[in-house]
């Protein structure tokens, strides 16, 4: 499995000729769609999924399926029957080749007074997690976290709570467009001293790693 960080909260996984797309936002450069054979999309917020863009990849190959949570399913109705599966907490699905299993309902609280909207977190193959916008704690081991490592919902301490919680050998940055290389570089270093036996890292968009 090839894991490739692209802009902001996007990363492309690949397996045997195959590739699944998570979250690509406004953020997300336009070549992170080519040749996906899949998309899995945590929540509706512009920086995890922009329609026009989804759309444009669907209609450019009539192939492409798309799971996400009800309200962004809602948005793409017009894509076809049978190619946007709605799916939710507990759910277990297979895209492109990679068992997915489903977990979190609730984006994080962003502030009392902006609604809560819903997210669901994607654990793939076992190996990956994706949380979307959400602390959410799997119930299994996981060998790799996307972490989320700053959003208007957030604060530091929150996030290393949270890869400790998880416990995965090593954990990748995600959700860091806003953050400049100063603040970057501290919350590696914050990582690495509160987090134990977990690695950390960023990869830069368009870097990637081989996985297992």
């Amino acid at each position: 499995m090839r894991l490739t960080k692209m802009g902001h909260a996007c990363v492309r996984l690949e397996k045997d000729g195959r590739t699944l797309v998570l979250d690509p936002g406004v953020f997300t450069e336009p070549e992170a769609l080519d040749g996906a054979d899949a998309v899995l999309v945590t929540h509706e917020h512009f920086d995890h999924f922009e329609e026009s863009r989804l759309r444009a990849a669907a209609e450019a190959n009539p192939a492409l399926q798309i799971w996400t949570n009800a309200a962004v399913a809602e948005q793409l109705t017009a894509i076809g029957a049978g190619r946007v599966h709605t799916v939710g907490h507990g759910d277990a699905f297979t895209a492109a080749g990679f068992e997915v299993e489903v977990y979190g309902e609730w984006h994080a609280v962003i502030h009392p007074d902006i609604p809560k909207v819903g997210n669901i977190g994607f654990a793939l193959d076992g190996e990956v997690f994706h949380p979307g916008d959400a602390l959410t704690v799997p119930d299994r081991p996981i060998g790799t976290l996307l972490l989320p490592v700053h959003a208007p919902w957030s604060k530091t301490a929150e996030v290393t709570d949270y890869a400790a919680a998880v416990g995965a050998a090593r954990a990748y940055a995600l959700h860091d467009a806003m953050l400049s290389p100063i603040g970057l570089a501290g919350v590696e270093r914050f990582v690495a001293m509160l987090v134990k036996g977990t690695s950390y890292e960023r990869l830069a968009p368009g870097e990637g790693v081989e996985l297992r």
